[in-house]
């Protein structure tokens, strides 16, 4: 109990950042070095962090340095995340059953870590926390609700992926070690990890992470009002590319819209940082092939408004495309009246 109110009052005392607070830091120093150890042995944790930071001034950077080599020498491991998955949805009414079971569970997810270089979202988080707290680097697993295009949620949904919270220069930023290593490729022969660094979810905005992440312990959304579960779940489609140029979607809140023929809907976005958007494309999607269109759209500091008039009836999926990176997805149905 001591523990968990010390921890509220450190969550609550701390404030909140996001990666334009490093603007200035390079990282191709802390990028490199990991690129120097890649493969190296995860048999001793102590040594491969020491190797990682030891030339490194900044904890920013030493903590990049570990985060880079991470996402680019582990694998993702699906089939791990489909056992785990089912093992969770069966106790999910047994709080009790399922804290035991993780806490059981962990050393194997670490035993297999090491042994094959490859685990699940859980591992991934572990990995990251032990690193960075052996080159005292204050690091937390958060644990919650990934959303994606192909994760569909509901209010009944059990908790499905694991992230970190990091501490620097006194503020929390968020992270997704899992998502940033690549991605699962669902093929006829089974799935495939492809390893593909992205790193838009390295100290990603809170705003902007709060879309397609939700924590159990809403405090870890590191915003001041976060939204309810329900919300979250029925919010737009929110894709990675969103991550890199830091694009926010703000409206309208919820996923699937109702218009009737000939209403104009605004759609509405947040740029952070200097990001500036060259092109702003509309991919709408009747069921009959996509059909590209150059709305309307007016800027008002860093909010960009994009406006669209629906004359034609029935179902349309609609994409929101900015220098040709899909952003968000949202279904309108358009009635006759």
């Amino acid at each position: 109990m001591k523990i968990e109110l010390i921890l509220i009052f450190l969550i609550s005392a701390l404030s909140f950042g996001q990666r334009t607070d490093f603007k200035e830091v390079n990282f191709k120093k802390a990028d490199s070095i990991a690129l120097v150890y890649k493969g190296e042995s995860l048999e001793n944790l102590p040594i491969l962090s020491h190797k990682l930071t030891k030339d490194l001034k900044l904890d920013v950077e030493k903590f990049r340095a570990i985060y880079t080599w991470i996402c680019t020498n582990i694998e993702n491991d699906y089939n791990s995340y489909l056992r785990t998955s089912k093992k969770r949805k069966k106790l999910s009414n047994d709080r009790e059953s399922l804290l035991s079971w993780n806490k059981e569970y962990l050393p194997k997810v670490f035993r297999k870590l090491v042994k094959e270089r490859k685990t699940a979202c859980t591992g991934y988080a572990f990995l990251l926390q032990e690193l960075a707290r052996l080159s005292n680097l204050n690091c937390s697993i958060i644990d919650g609700f990934g959303r994606t295009a192909t994760l569909n949620l509901n209010e009944d949904s059990i908790p499905n992926h694991s992230w970190n919270a990091i501490e620097l220069n006194n503020k929390w930023y968020l992270c997704d070690p899992t998502w940033s290593a690549g991605r699962i490729l669902l093929e006829e022969n089974g799935p495939r990890f492809e390893r593909d660094y992205f790193d838009g979810y390295f100290l990603a905005d809170p705003q902007l992470f709060i879309k397609n992440h939700y924590p159990i312990d809403q405090r870890w959304t590191l915003i001041s009002n976060p939204p309810t579960f329900k919300k979250y779940i029925e919010g737009p489609v929110v894709y990675k590319e969103a991550f890199k140029p830091c694009i926010i979607p703000l409206m309208p809140e919820k996923m699937n819209l109702i218009a009737v023929k000939n209403q104009t809907i605004n759609f509405s976005v947040k740029h952070v940082g200097d990001n500036k958007s060259n092109s702003i494309k509309l991919l709408i999607d009747r069921g009959s092939g996509n059909n590209s269109i150059f709305p309307t759209t007016t800027s008002n500091k860093q909010v960009t408004t994009i406006e669209h008039t629906f004359t034609k009836t029935g179902i349309h999926d609609v994409h929101i495309v900015i220098d040709d990176a899909f952003i968000a997805t949202y279904v309108v149905h358009v009635k006759k009246k």
